[in-house]
């Protein structure tokens, strides 16, 4: 009888395909390298530090990392506290306990004061396979109607890499959903990309297909795009990294340059993010598309390995296309 340790399906937590580039805690090396130049920036973390990247800061500045336990409210009023006082906290938990769990905290003592605080938040959507406790498939929709607070959904390792010193630089506490871990490589192929707040980018050029999307789905977009240029399908890829301020103008004028589908794609739940965000914006700038929404359902997902999920609740690449091609006719 084997004697071989088991995992679970719900262990498989990577959204790399099989032999992709990526890069190692992004996060958290780009923090250590922005905290050497800037004194006032600190770490912060409810007993997660070493799943949400944190560790790696905490390791190269002990003096500047405080742990704070299983209590996010905590976290966010301590955070708080060293913003008035003058320094810059990054500050991690998993995103579904900063959305549900300590809201009110962010609300009273963060955004309304607006506070240079930055909330950097691992397991976003459908990023484990843990089940509802541990999947944030909500969370945008929570935090859009917070005012004062900036929304970055990053797609991989080079977004989150850029975005650490840009969210330093704005002023006002940031809310960014964060990949964790191995981390994937997508943007490598578009070297004159660069990630700025509140700025949406067009990757591809397409006529047939507009596709505006958000986080890991930008990976996703851009593989789906691959297959679908094989079948003769043209599609252009605008990642809009920044969900609040949406980047209204460039959404609409890459929607009214193309008479064609416009489809929204997101890790999280068709409730309330970036595709409600983007068919306002068409809608009240009076540019009518037909338009399709991919994202998690209104529901409470399953728990298990990632790929299955991925491909079940229609977010693969794979998925992707097949739903294109399916609203195109072909």
């Amino acid at each position: 009888m084997s004697t071989k340790k088991l995992t679970t399906s719900a262990m498989i937590a990577s959204i790399a395909e099989e032999g992709q580039e990526t890069h190692s805690a992004p996060f958290g090396h780009a923090l250590v390298e922005l905290a050497k130049k800037h004194d006032d920036i600190v770490g912060m973390s409810a007993d997660l530090a070493a799943y949400t990247d944190l560790h790696i800061f905490s390791r190269e500045f002990p003096e500047r990392f405080y742990q704070m336990g299983m209590a996010e409210q905590l976290l966010m009023s301590a955070a708080a506290g060293m913003a008035r006082e003058g320094a810059t906290p990054f500050i991690t938990t998993y995103a579904v306990f900063a959305s549900r769990r300590a809201y009110d905290f962010i609300c009273m003592a963060i955004a309304e004061e607006n506070l240079n605080v930055k909330i950097a938040c691992a397991l976003p959507g459908l990023t484990t396979g843990y089940g509802p406790s541990h999947q944030a498939t909500e969370d945008i929709a929570i935090f859009r109607g917070m005012p004062n607070l900036t929304i970055i959904d990053p797609c991989d390792a080079i977004d989150i890499e850029q975005a650490v010193p840009a969210i330093y630089e704005h002023q006002g506490p940031v809310y960014m959903r964060l990949l964790r871990g191995k981390v994937p490589v997508i943007l490598d192929r578009f070297p004159d990309y660069r990630f700025e707040v509140g700025k949406a980018k067009l990757l591809t050029e397409g006529q047939d297909v507009l596709i505006v999307s958000s986080g890991l789905m930008t990976m996703r977009a851009v593989q789906a795009r691959d297959m679908l240029e094989k079948e003769g399908i043209s599609v252009a890829v605008l990642h809009s990294p920044t969900i609040k301020p949406l980047d209204e103008e460039t959404i609409v004028k890459e929607a009214q340059a193309r008479n064609c589908l416009v489809v929204t794609a997101e890790n999280h739940t068709v409730v309330g993010g970036l595709g409600e965000a983007v068919a306002s914006a068409l809608m009240r700038n009076g540019v009518h598309r037909p338009f399709r929404q991919i994202g998690l359902p209104d529901e409470f997902l399953a728990a298990g390995a990632l790929p299955t999920l991925h491909d079940r609740y229609g977010i693969s690449a794979k998925a992707v296309a097949e739903s294109v091609k399916r609203w195109l006719g072909k």
